[in-house]
């Protein structure tokens, strides 16, 4: 079952065929999401989930078929052009640059602002960040792998993102700063942002999601609310044991 209809959709796959050189990882991929809504992409190692996020901000470009946003074909435009259209991408791992300090890595953050706006929206965006905030003149390295999460985070909302795309948010995270990432994307939905995300702690992750979309293969084989994913008693075999998601599609 796909949830949402076309009225507010904000970001759509139709029949998506991307990859790298001749190895294609997803197939035929069609999905929705909603705006201002939170959706989790879910699937075993390989199933496309990192690739959906890179073909969207156009790091690969799509062999076939269309990729829109709010009803615009965005399909291979430019990391640059997607910027300026309101998509930001917070990729897995480490993106900093470590000899800078947290303000200079925020300046570079908003680079396509202009100074002036960007100087203006870094007190604003470091409010959510008060440890971060803290360490403002400190180098990024010097910064605990939390901290650095939360300033790439940080450098994203600079540009007061309309789809924030996020990979593996948790990765080398505290719980307790798991939690608070959470709490903040489940902010910035409510305030109108669509976030699509890749998250490896899906039962922590579902309960913050409206939607849970699983791949297997490049292709998707279940779209249902999260809140209905979290209640099914086969959750853990799915997605946590490496089982396949197609016995779950309803």
């Amino acid at each position: 079952m796909e949830t949402g209809n076309s009225s507010n959709t904000c970001i759509e796959f139709r029949d998506v065929v991307a990859g790298y050189k001749d190895f294609m990882i997803l197939n035929n991929l069609s999905f929705k999401v909603r705006k201002g809504s939170i959706t989790l992409l879910l699937g075993p190692n390989g199933a496309g989930k990192s690739t959906v996020l890179k073909t969207l901000f156009g790091l690969l470009k799509p062999r076939q078929g269309r990729i829109s946003l709010n009803g615009e074909d965005v399909g291979g435009a430019s990391q640059k052009a997607l910027l300026a259209k309101g998509i930001a991408f917070v990729p897995q791992g480490r993106n900093l640059f470590g000899q800078l300090t947290v303000y200079q890595n925020m300046e570079l953050g908003g680079i396509t602002l202009g100074m002036k706006t960007t100087h203006e929206r870094i007190p604003e965006v470091l409010e959510f960040f008060p440890r971060v905030k803290e360490r403002i003149h400190s180098q990024a390295s010097a910064l605990s792998g939390g901290e650095q999460k939360q300033l790439e985070i940080g450098r994203a909302l600079l540009l007061r993102p309309k789809v924030l795309l996020i990979d593996e948010p948790s990765i080398g995270l505290s719980p307790m700063v798991v939690q608070d990432v959470f709490k903040l994307l489940r902010k910035l939905a409510g305030q109108g942002t669509t976030v699509l995300m890749v998250e490896q702690n899906v039962k922590s992750a579902l309960k913050i999601s409206d939607d849970a979309i699983a791949l297997e293969s490049g292709r998707l084989v279940l779209h249902k609310p999260a809140s209905e994913l979290l209640a099914d008693p086969n959750i853990e075999r799915l997605f946590l044991g490496g089982g396949h998601a197609a016995p779950a599609t309803v």
